[in-house]
C-alpha cells in the first residue's frame, strides 16, 4: 500500500502553506478541531491567511492560536462568539469577516467539495447575507446565489485513518470534517489512531481520495470549551 502518512505535521505544513492562503478547518467549537494541525499552522508563521470554519475557537485554544498570532486577515464563519480576540479584531478593523449561515456554509463547502461552483437557497434572503448577490424567483421562492467555497488547504481531525488515507470519525466530532476534507486542493489529516490495513469500507467516511497526507496525533489531549456538571447529591434526597 502506498503510504500517506507523514512524520509530522509542521513538516507537511511547512512544505505547503504560503502567506495568503486560503485554509479551511474542521471542527464545531472545540470538538473534532485539529489541534495538532492548527498548531503547527501558527508555528508556520503563515500570514494574511483567509480561514473557513465554522467558528475561530475560543483564546487561546483552536484557531484562537493563528488569531494571537496575528496571521488572519479574513475569515467566513457562522458563530463566533466564544473568543473575544476575534470581536476586538474585527471591531477595530484589522480581521475582515463574512458571516455565514450554518447551513449555508455547510452546502457551500459540500458544494466546493463536488465541484458545484455555486447554488440558489433562500436562507438570507431579506437580511444582510444577501448584499450584493443575485436573486432569482423559484416558484414563487426567492433565493440568492452562494459560491462553493474551495480552499487551498484543508485541515481536519480523524478518529481513525489508514495508510492510503480514508478516515473514520467519532460521533460529533465528525461535525464539518467531512465537509472541509472535500474542499480542500490539499487535505491533511491528523488521525488518533492510523492503522496498517485498510479501513473496513462500510465504516469509511471520507474516502481517500479527498486526503492527501496524515499525520499521528502527537498531543492527544482534547479541550472542552464549556465544561457543566451537576452538583453531588444524597441518595436519600433522590426520589
Amino acid at each position: 500500500m502506498k503510504t500517506k502518512v507523514v512524520a509530522s505535521a509542521a513538516g507537511a505544513l511547512a512544505e505547503r502553506v504560503k502567506d495568503g492562503m486560503t485554509i479551511a478547518v474542521g471542527g464545531f467549537g472545540l470538538s473534532g478541531i485539529p489541534t495538532n494541525l492548527i498548531r503547527a499552522l501558527r508555528d508556520s508563521g503563515a500570514s494574511d491567511l483567509t480561514i473557513v470554519s465554522n467558528n475561530m475557537g475560543v483564546d487561546g485554544k483552536g484557531l484562537g492560536l493563528v488569531l494571537e498570532n496575528k496571521q488572519v486577515s479574513r475569515v467566513l464563519a457562522s458563530y463566533v462568539g466564544e473568543n473575544k480576540l476575534f470581536a476586538e479584531q474585527f471591531l477595530d478593523g484589522s480581521l475582515e469577516v463574512e458571516f455565514v449561515p450554518q447551513g449555508t456554509l455547510a452546502e457551500r463547502l459540500r458544494a466546493g467539495g463536488a465541484g458545484i461552483p455555486a447554488f440558489y437557497t433562500p436562507t438570507g434572503v431579506g437580511t444582510p447575507v444577501a448584499e450584493g448577490k443575485e436573486v432569482q424567483v423559484f416558484d414563487g421562492v426567492t433565493a440568492i446565489l452562494e459560491r462553493g467555497i474551495t480552499a487551498d488547504i484543508a485541515l481536519v481531525r480523524a478518529y481513525q485513518a489508514d495508510r492510503a488515507g480514508n478516515l473514520t470519525y467519532r460521533l460529533t466530532a465528525r461535525n464539518f470534517n467531512p465537509l472541509i476534507a472535500a474542499a480542500g486542493r490539499f487535505t491533511l489529516a491528523e488521525a488518533e489512531s492510523v492503522v496498517d490495513d485498510y479501513l473496513a469500507p462500510d465504516s469509511v467516511m471520507t474516502p481517500g481520495i479527498y486526503v492527501q497526507a496524515v499525520v499521528a496525533v502527537e498531543d492527544s489531549v482534547k479541550h472542552i470549551e464549556q465544561r457543566t456538571t451537576r452538583g453531588e447529591r444524597n441518595a436519600a434526597d433522590v426520589d
